[in-house]
C-alpha cells in the first residue's frame, strides 16, 4: 500500500508538472499579434479609443485622443515605462500606429517594425531597400487597412505588408526616383482608395508634383490629380503662358483629411518654384486679359473625389508665391459657428502662422486669424481672403531682405491639433526673423534645398527672447485663450486628449503636458537623448493608457537651434522611441 501511494503521488507530481510546462509553453508561445483583427471602413469611421489607426488618429484631421486615464490631476506622475532605439541613417519624423495593442513604427532607413505595443518587445520586421542615390529620411505617417500596413517610400513606391507578418503583399512604382520624385508622408485610405501625395517636384522634373488614387488590394493606380494645373482653362492659363514643360513646384507632402459625408478628400499643396519669380516665368506679367500669375494649383486646397479623382473645387490661399511660404500642412474638418450660422469648415494654417477657415462643402473662404509675428502679408480681403504682400519682403538678387518669418515658417510641418472639449485650435509656433540674401537660381530649383539662400535669423522685434510657443485659439470666435512661451523652439505637434491635457515636445529634448484650458504647465520629462522633432500619439492596451513620441534631431526645425547656440544636441543624432504611462 505504501508502494502504491508512493506510485500514485509521484504520478500525480510528474502530471502537475507535465500540465504546468504545458501552460508555460502555451503561454511562450502565446503573440499578441495572433489577436490581431482586421482594420475595416467602420472602424477608420469610428476608431477605438485604444487605437491610433491614421497619421492625426481621425479622419477629421484633429489629431485628439478622448482618453483619459492620464489626466490633469496625475499626469505628474507620468514615468518612462520602455523606449526603442530607432535605426541611424537619416531623419524621422515618425508617427507610430497602434492597432489592437500592436506598434508599427517606420524607421528612417523605411526599416519597418511591428512592436507589442504594451512592453516595447520586437514581434516582426522588414526592410525595405532604397536605391543607390536615394537619400534615407523616414516618412511622417503610413496606413492601416483590412489585414495590410500600407508605406510611402523614399523613392515613390507604395508597398503593401502583411500586418502580422511584415511580409511584402504588393508594390508599385509610382514615379520615378532619378527625376527627384519623392514620398515624406503616407497615404490616406478613404472609402477604400489609397490616396497619396508626391513630392521633390522642384528638382528638375517640370510639370509638378500630383495625387494618386490606388487599388487597396493590388495597388494600382486609378486616377492622378496634377497639383500644376494644365489644359486650356483659366486653371491652366494661370501660369502667365509659361508651358507646362517649364512649371515647377506644387509638391503635395502632408496627408490629407477625409469627409465621408460628402466623400471628398481634402488635400494641401506647397508653393511654385524657384523663387525668382522672373526666372519662374511667372514675372513679368501677361498683358493677355486672358492669362493670369497666380500659378494654380499651388498654395491650395484640393477637394478631391477618392474614388474617381475628380477636383471638385480648390482654393488658393497665396498666389504667385516667391518666399516658400508653404499651405500644405494638415487640414481639419471642424463645424463651427460663422456669423450666427454653423457652418462646415476645413480649417489650416500655413507656414505664416495665418489661420484659415473655408466652407468644405463650396469652397467659400470664411475668416482668417493671425497669430505669430509676420510683416510678408500687409492685409486680407475679409470677403475673400485675398492677401496684399508687402514688397519690401520680395526677395531681390543681391539684395537683403527683412522677412518674419522666413524659412522653415512660424510653424513647419509639425501639426496643429483640435480638442472638442474646449473648442480650441493648439498651435506649435516660433517667432523668428531672418535677414536674408538671395543668389540666383536655376528653373525649378527650389531656394532653400539649392542652397542659394543665406539667412541670418534674428528674433523678433521687441523680442522677449521666448522663441518657442504653444497657443490655445478658440475656433467658435478666434480669440487668443493662452500661450505658454519658453526659449527653446517647440518642435513637435500638439498631442490635446480627453484627460483635459497637451503634450508637446520641444528642441532642448522635453516632453511637456500642459492644461488644456490655462496653459499650465503640468508636467515634463527629464531630457530625452534628442531633440523631439515628431507627431505625439497616446493609446491604451489592456485598459492602461500610454503616450509616446519620436525623438531625433535634423528635421528641419534643427535649423533654429542657431537662435539658440547653447542647445547642444548630439552629433550623432540617435532617433528613440519614447513610451510614458502612469505607475501600475
Amino acid at each position: 500500500m505504501k508502494s502504491s501511494s508512493k506510485l500514485t503521488a509521484i504520478l500525480a507530481v510528474a502530471a502537475s508538472l507535465t500540465s504546468l510546462a504545458g501552460v508555460q509553453a502555451s503561454v511562450a508561445q502565446e503573440n499578441p499579434i495572433d489577436k490581431l483583427t482586421p482594420v475595416t471602413n467602420e472602424m477608420l469611421l469610428n476608431p477605438p479609443d485604444s487605437d491610433w489607426l491614421m497619421w492625426r488618429r481621425t479622419y477629421d484631421g484633429w489629431g485628439y485622443s478622448p482618453l483619459d486615464q492620464i489626466n490633469k490631476t496625475n499626469v505628474k506622475d507620468l514615468k518612462l515605462v520602455w523606449a526603442w532605439g530607432m535605426s541611424p541613417g537619416g531623419r524621422t519624423q515618425e508617427t507610430p500606429l497602434v492597432h489592437d495593442g500592436i506598434m508599427f513604427l517606420q524607421n528612417s532607413t523605411t526599416l519597418i517594425q511591428a512592436l507589442d505595443a504594451a512592453t516595447g518587445d520586437l514581434i516582426w520586421e522588414y526592410k525595405y531597400d532604397l536605391p543607390e542615390g536615394v537619400n534615407p529620411g523616414g516618412e511622417r505617417s503610413k496606413a492601416i487597412f483590412g489585414d495590410k500596413l500600407i508605406i510611402a517610400t523614399r523613392d515613390a513606391q507604395l508597398i503593401a505588408l502583411e500586418a502580422k507578418t511584415g511580409k511584402l503583399v504588393w508594390k508599385n512604382s509610382v514615379a520615378n526616383s532619378k527625376f527627384g520624385f519623392s514620398f515624406s508622408s503616407g497615404p490616406i485610405v478613404a472609402n477604400g482608395v489609397v490616396v497619396q501625395g508626391t513630392t521633390g517636384c522642384g528638382g528638375g522634373q517640370p510639370g509638378g508634383c500630383f495625387y494618386t488614387g490606388h487599388d487597396v488590394d493590388t495597388g494600382k493606380e486609378l486616377w492622378r490629380v496634377h497639383t500644376i494645373a494644365r489644359g486650356d482653362t483659366p486653371e491652366g492659363k494661370s501660369w502667365n503662358g509659361v508651358p507646362v514643360e517649364s512649371r515647377y513646384g506644387g509638391s503635395a507632402w502632408i496627408t490629407g483629411a477625409y469627409d465621408p459625408e460628402q466623400n471628398l478628400i481634402f488635400a494641401g499643396v506647397g508653393q511654385p518654384y524657384p523663387w525668382n519669380m522672373e526666372i519662374a516665368g511667372l514675372l513679368p506679367k501677361s498683358s493677355d486679359p486672358n492669362v493670369t500669375n497666380d500659378a494654380l494649383y499651388t498654395n491650395s486646397t484640393l477637394a478631391i473625389d477618392p474614388n474617381t479623382g475628380e477636383l471638385k473645387w480648390y482654393h488658393q490661399y497665396l498666389p504667385t508665391d516667391s518666399l516658400d511660404l508653404d499651405y500644405v500642412y494638415e487640414r481639419m474638418l471642424i463645424d463651427l459657428p460663422v456669423n450666427g450660422e454653423v457652418r462646415k469648415t476645413v480649417v489650416t494654417t500655413g507656414k505664416l502662422g495665418i489661420i484659415e477657415a473655408l466652407d468644405r462643402t463650396t469652397g467659400e473662404w470664411l475668416w482668417a486669424k493671425e497669430t505669430v509675428p509676420q510683416n510678408v502679408v500687409a492685409s486680407i480681403d475679409q470677403k475673400t481672403g485675398a492677401k496684399t504682400i508687402n514688397q519690401d519682403t520680395i526677395p531681390k538678387i543681391g539684395e537683403t531682405t527683412f522677412n518674419c518669418p522666413a524659412d522653415p515658417g512660424g510653424r513647419a510641418w509639425q501639426a496643429t491639433a483640435y480638442s472638442p472639449r474646449t473648442k480650441a485650435l493648439y498651435l506649435p509656433t516660433v517667432e523668428f526673423c531672418s535677414n536674408t540674401t538671395v543668389q540666383p537660381l536655376d528653373p525649378g530649383e527650389i531656394y532653400t534645398g539649392g542652397g542659394r539662400q543665406t539667412y541670418a535669423r534674428v528674433p523678433t522685434p521687441d523680442s522677449d527672447g521666448n522663441i518657442g510657443q504653444v497657443r490655445a485659439v478658440n475656433l467658435d470666435d478666434q480669440s487668443d485663450m493662452w500661450m505658454y512661451r519658453q526659449h527653446p523652439p517647440v518642435t513637435s505637434s500638439t498631442l490635446p486628449t480627453g484627460g483635459g491635457l497637451v503634450f508637446v515636445g520641444s528642441l532642448d529634448r522635453k516632453f511637456m503636458a500642459f492644461d488644456d484650458e490655462t496653459g499650465e504647465k503640468l508636467w515634463e520629462s527629464g531630457k530625452l537623448s534628442n531633440s523631439l522633432e515628431s507627431f505625439p500619439i497616446t493609446y491604451s492596451v489592456g485598459g492602461k493608457q500610454y503616450v509616446a513620441i519620436t525623438a531625433n534631431w535634423a528635421s528641419g526645425l534643427g535649423r533654429l537651434q542657431s537662435l539658440t547656440p547653447e542647445i547642444k544636441l548630439p552629433k550623432d543624432n540617435p532617433a528613440t522611441l519614447y513610451v510614458f504611462a502612469l505607475p501600475d
